[in-house]
Parts: structure tokens; C-alpha cells; sequence
């Protein structure tokens, strides 16, 4: 039996998955100590009830996406809100450093997801499917591509096999990142910034999404007036999306949802001298990201990935061990081996397996603990965000043309 859940009753859930998932980190100590981010624990929660559920009664419960996109959305923009030029520079070094390290780990994830897909007599596209297509990409660039796959490759249900896939990576990199980040921190003995500030209120200046659960301190009128920034990011986003459709200039909507935040901001910053109010972008940018991660992981329905074939199954978890490897030993070096490496390579895992939602969550996880760390929460939204579909779609497009 089948069950469809209106944008109301998905809100309402959502909800209460993260209500269950901030009473869970509060009394479990290890999902505390392994740093397992608040929407990642009620959600596996609630995945595991819509399992229970549809294996005793067949029972499957859809929720409304239309509403997860539209979170998803308003988080991206609350990141290009937040972005100024002056902000941009100041990535410096560390943001080009950081997008090669990404690179090149797209490169080593999709070699390992073709090797492995031949060694198991598979297509070696379904390694691809099982690579950056869907662990990098997501569950945007699974559909898109999938089609691709399944009408011009004869890569038969590819799009579900993509889906199921871009699941379990969100899943995974969000479990992944905070341990990893705090095996780093405890094993090199890093120094962190004193105090997690999880009590007060948020000093002005203080970079957005570093403390989810400090108080921001905001009025009506501010709100009102974040409201129509965000407004315009989404009409900016659906602009250029209709606009480019077809041609070589198109994007992931939510990247035009970015842009248009840093064009906006940046308009109102420098050409209008309006000061725009950081704390309520935050608070907003905040809530998307933990309602995006609710309802996506409400969404997850584990049966189908019960269902994956064996192989399926080995390339996957293999990708686990290489994500962790990869961002323990080569990321974490590469950006200096210090505290900020350390929440980098947090953030790495959530994109890297996931999304760049997943990424922020696993930041901050480490951040509320430890301290706070600017350059990471400066580089990894812009590289996850931008950056990667950009390089990513490249890659896809070079592998597809070799192995197709």
C-alpha cells in the first residue's frame, strides 16, 4: 500500500525527525563522540521505521520533494548570501589547493567504480554509476544522467540503480565525516580554538553555519527583509535555469541559486551600500539545511538498497574506504595537517559521498565540539557547491566517452 504525504504533513515529519534526532545526540553518547550529525540520526531512525513498516504490512510512505528541493535551494542561496568578494579572496591558496585535491579524487573514485565494475563482469558504466555520477554528483545529477545511461548506453534501469546509489552516499558521508575528523583531531593532538560556543548569543562577525545552536539575535523587519533576499535567489535560479536549458551554459538549479546569492549580495554591498543582515541569513541557511537532510533521509528507502546486487554492494563499500583513505591521508596533508585540515576532511566525506548539505552538517558536528574553524566553512561550500558539478560533469563526460 502506498501512502503519499502532502508538503504539510512532510513538514510535519521533518520536524519531528529532527526533534528526535537533537534528543538522540543528547542522550547517546557515542553519536555524540563520533560527532553523527542531529538530521542523520532521527532520519536513520525513521528510515528504519519505513522499513519495519513496508516489510510487515508493505506499507510505503512517499513525502513531498517539491518541498526537500525548496530547502535544498534556500540553503545554497543562504551560502552565496553569505559570500562577499572580500569573503571570496580571502579562500585564497587554500580554495585552489583544496578544488585540486577534489579533482583528482573524482578521478580516483570513478577509476576504482570502472575497476572494480570489470573485475565483477559488470558494465563498466555501472561503475561510473556507482562513482562520481551519484557519490559526488548526488541524487540531481543520478536522474540527469541516468536517463543519459539508460536511452543513449542501454544501462538498464539506471536511474534507479542511481538513486539508490546517491542514497546511500548521503548516508555514508554523513557517518563517515565526523569520526574521521575526530580521529584526526585526537591522533595528531591538534590544537582547536578554546570554548564550542554552544550557549549565547552569536558575536557579529562570527562565519555563518560554524554554530548551529548558538542565539541569533534578529527582528521581524530583518527577517522580512532576508525573506525577499532569498526570494530573489530562487526567481534568479529558475530564470537562468529556463534560460540555459539545452545549451552548454546549463546548470543544477541550485548552483544558479548560489550565484545569484553572491550576485546579490555583492550588488547590494558595493553598489547600493545596504547592509545586509548575516545573522538571519544564518538562521535561515540553517533551517534549510537540517529540513533538506529530514525529509531526503525520510525519503530513504532501504529496501531498495537491500535489494542491490552483490557486486553492487562490494564496489559501494569500497568507495567507503576509499573516501575515508583518501580524505585521511591526502586531504587532511595536503591542506596542512592541522585543526582546519582536519574539519576539511569532515566536509570532504559529506560532498565527497553525499552532498554538500551533509558536508556543513558533518562541520558542524566537529565545530560545536571543538571550535570553530573559518577556512574550512569558507572553502568547502564554495568548492562543493560550484565548483565541483562543473569539474564533475567533465569527468563524467570523459569516462563515458572512454568506456561507453
Amino acid at each position: 500500500m502506498d501512502i503519499q504525504f502532502s508538503t504539510y504533513y512532510t513538514l510535519i515529519f521533518a520536524a519531528i525527525v529532527l526533534l528526535v534526532g537533537k534528543f538522540l545526540v543528547q542522550r547517546i553518547r557515542w553519536l555524540r563522540e563520533f560527532n553523527i550529525p542531529e538530521p542523520v540520526a532521527g532520519g536513520l531512525v525513521a528510515a528504519l521505521i519505513s522499513w519495519g513498516l513496508n516489510a510487515a504490512f508493505d506499507v510505503r510512505a512517499s513525502f513531498d520533494t517539491g518541498l526537500q528541493t525548496a530547502f535544498m535551494l534556500v540553503f545554497f542561496s543562504s551560502i552565496g548570501l553569505s559570500a562577499n568578494f572580500l569573503k571570496l579572496r580571502e579562500g585564497g591558496m587554500g580554495l585552489i589547493v583544496f578544488l585540486l585535491v577534489v579533482v583528482v579524487f573524482i578521478g580516483v573514485q570513478n577509476s576504482v567504480g570502472v575497476a572494480l565494475a570489470t573485475a565483477l563482469g559488470l558494465d563498466p558504466l555501472i561503475g561510473l554509476i556507482a562513482g562520481s555520477i551519484t557519490l559526488v554528483g548526488g541524487h540531481g545529477t543520478a536522474g540527469a544522467w541516468g536517463s543519459v545511461l539508460e536511452n543513449d548506453h542501454g544501462i538498464p534501469g539506471a536511474i534507479t540503480l542511481g538513486i539508490a546509489c546517491a542514497t546511500f552516499g548521503l548516508v555514508i558521508g554523513g557517518l563517515i565525516g565526523g569520526p574521521l575528523a575526530k580521529w584526526l583531531i585526537q591522533r595528531h593532538g591538534l590544537k582547536h580554538p578554546q570554548g564550542t560556543g554552544d550557549a549565547g548569543a552569536l558575536e557579529a562577525g562570527t562565519p555563518n553555519f560554524e554554530f548551529p545552536h548558538k542565539t541569533r539575535l534578529i527582528t521581524a523587519d530583518a527577517a522580512i527583509e532576508t525573506m525577499a533576499l532569498f526570494a530573489g535567489c530562487l526567481a534568479f535560479a529558475e530564470f537562468m535555469s529556463q534560460l540555459t536549458k539545452g545549451t552548454a551554459l546549463q546548470l543544477p538549479t541550485f548552483v544558479w541559486a548560489l550565484g545569484g546569492g553572491v550576485l546579490i549580495r555583492n550588488v547590494l554591498d558595493y553598489v547600493f551600500n545596504f547592509e545586509v543582515f548575516d545573522r538571519a541569513i544564518d538562521v535561515f541557511g540553517n533551517t534549510g539545511l537540517s529540513v533538506y537532510l529530514a525529509i531526503a533521509l525520510l525519503s530513504l528507502k532501504l529496501w531498495e538498497l537491500a535489494g542491490l546486487a552483490g557486486p553492487l554492494v562490494i564496489i559501494l563499500g569500497a568507495q567507503t574506504l576509499v573516501m575515508a583513505a583518501y580524505a585521511g591521508f591526502v586531504t587532511f596533508r595536503l591542506m596542512g595537517s592541522n585543526y582546519d585540515a582536519a574539519v576539511l576532511c569532515a566536509g570532504h566525506c559529506g560532498f565527497g559521498m553525499g552532498a554538500t548539505p551533509t558536508a556543513v552538517a558533518n562541520m558542524q558536528a566537529i565545530t560545536n565540539q571543538y571550535g570553530a574553524s573559518h577556512k574550512a566553512f569558507l572553502i568547502v561550500p564554495m568548492v562543493g557547491a560550484f565548483f565541483i558539478d562543473l569539474v564533475n560533469a567533465v569527468a563524467i563526460q570523459v569516462f563515458i566517452n572512454v568506456f561507453g
